[in-house]
């Protein structure tokens, strides 16, 4: 299979989860090294890998449940080193990375549970902070950012 033909057929699943904290959101400033979105400020999180699960049991003979919340889950510890709960859906989107493929987004929203932030990535992430919805408008955000977490502040309104 030739490399037009891969990147047609496959994608990048991500997953990205805003966390909620005192009606406060964590928001995260990409590295530099980062090839998509340098420098901007988006929300925790991850691609979704085949050894993320590969290991671990299936919840039926064949399949593996859940994948989105324990994904998050997992991302958002290993770059933020918190722990979150209850977690609930906001959104999804498409987008070309630099390198051709398209990556998908699934866009999740979770209460903060435990743990202080602590940027354990920083080949990912940078900077991080915890902003209301007003306060966010002065961070240069990744496009549509700002929307996925005032849909996410609406619900709770």
């Amino acid at each position: 299979m030739e490399i037009s033909e891969i990147q047609e057929k496959a994608h990048y699943v991500v997953i990205t989860g805003i966390i909620r904290k005192n009606e406060k959101y964590l928001i995260c400033k990409r590295s530099p090294k980062e090839k998509a979105f340098p420098n901007m400020w988006c929300v925790p999180g991850g691609k979704i890998e085949k050894k993320d699960f590969i290991h671990t049991n299936k919840d039926t003979n064949d399949h593996w449940l859940d994948i989105f919340e324990k994904i998050l889950e997992k991302e958002i510890f290993e770059e933020t080193n918190i722990r979150i709960k209850n977690i609930g859906y906001v959104s999804n989107l498409v987008f070309i990375r630099p390198n051709g493929f398209s990556t998908i987004i699934v866009s999740l929203w979770a209460d903060y549970a435990s743990g202080e932030v602590i940027m354990k990535q920083p080949d990912e992430l940078v900077d991080y902070a915890w902003v209301t919805l007003e306060e966010i408008k002065n961070y240069d955000l990744i496009e549509n950012i700002y929307e996925q977490i005032e849909k996410v502040d609406n619900i709770f309104k």
